[in-house]
């Protein structure tokens, strides 16, 4: 069986659980150590082992870190690799500079993994979490009442970025409401 006999069994098989819990946003998630962990038992089943590496590098003023997940076949000597890129945030407020390339650090190395392993995580708190930040604006639809009061708004001198500010508009729906304020 090659390496890539042996990655794809284990993309299959890999399941590794969200056992960490983030109080400030309300979500469960997984980090780079939880899938490493889960990671371990494939590692005698399959004869394999899998190490992380970082890099990091300047780019256009800002610095890069990338994350790659190895896995070795203990056998052969071949071996699969998976990236994650990322940029550290030197201006991240309330941290240090360990602290945030740690930060950065963890992120790649869980992402990389994750690419690695397929894993999927569309619902994973990274997806869904607004970091503090309100809940998504709603749709402003042609036809609606919120659309003939924006639209009102707009006859009467209003402007499109209270608008936007609001609801979330479309391209061609924001052509129309300033029409609609030409107009008006």
């Amino acid at each position: 069986m090659t390496i890539k006999d042996k990655l794809s069994k284990i993309q299959i098989e890999f399941k590794a659980k969200k056992s960490r819990y983030n109080s400030f946003g309300k979500y469960n998630f997984r980090s780079a150590e939880d899938i490493l962990e889960a990671l371990k038992p494939f590692n005698e089943k399959y004869k394999v082992y899998t190490i992380v590496t970082e890099t990091t590098e300047e780019l256009c003023g800002n610095i890069i870190m990338t994350s790659d997940a190895i896995m070795y076949d203990c056998e052969s000597g071949g071996s699969v690799c998976a990236s994650a890129i990322v940029g550290v945030d030197l201006n991240q407020k309330g941290m240090n500079l360990p602290q945030q390339f740690g930060s950065a650090s963890s992120y790649a190395k869980k992402y990389a993994l994750g690419n690695l392993l397929l894993i999927d995580d569309t619902q994973d708190a990274d997806a869904t979490n607004t970091h503090g930040k309100k809940a998504s604006k709603p749709k402003l639809v042609e036809g609606t009442e919120s659309w003939a009061k924006a639209l009102l708004y707009m006859k009467e001198g209003g402007d499109i970025a209270a608008i936007n500010g609001k609801y979330q508009v479309s391209v061609a729906g924001i052509a129309k409401l300033k029409e609609a304020s030409l107009n008006g």
